[in-house]
């Protein structure tokens, strides 16, 4: 492997870890595991490498996604925004329902079988 693609390797990485820290904190605020966290507190939900961490959580306080005050991290605004879309986003497709999953009086999916039912296929 050459070194740029070495580098290209890495930067991918760290832009995935900055991905991962803003999902797992919007998650986490909403789950009410609290607003702020530390690196360990992290490391506890994400598989990162500690330096790997530490460095990108720092990039996102430069970025203004975090803020930081004693070592633990909390979202702005920005990052709420951000992590939110970005979790959004990778969930979006295990929240849609299935043919029959929107309940008995659906007047779309009544009578159809799944595979002719134009608002399952709208919704998938």
């Amino acid at each position: 492997m050459s070194d740029t693609q070495r580098q290209t390797l890495d930067s991918i990485e760290a832009l995935r870890c900055r991905d991962d820290i803003l999902q797992a904190m919007y998650w986490m605020r909403g789950e009410g595991f609290g607003e702020d966290v530390d690196a360990r507190g992290l490391m506890g939900f994400l598989a990162l490498d500690a330096d790997l961490l530490a460095e990108q959580l720092e990039i996102l306080v430069e970025d203004g996604q975090l803020a930081e005050a004693d070592g633990r991290y909390v979202l702005t605004d920005l990052g709420a925004r951000e992590g939110g879309r970005r979790f959004h986003d990778e969930v979006a497709d295990l929240q849609k329902t299935a043919h029959g999953e929107c309940g008995p009086d659906c007047p779309y999916c009544k009578g159809i079988r799944g595979d002719g039912c134009a608002h399952c296929a709208m919704v998938a």
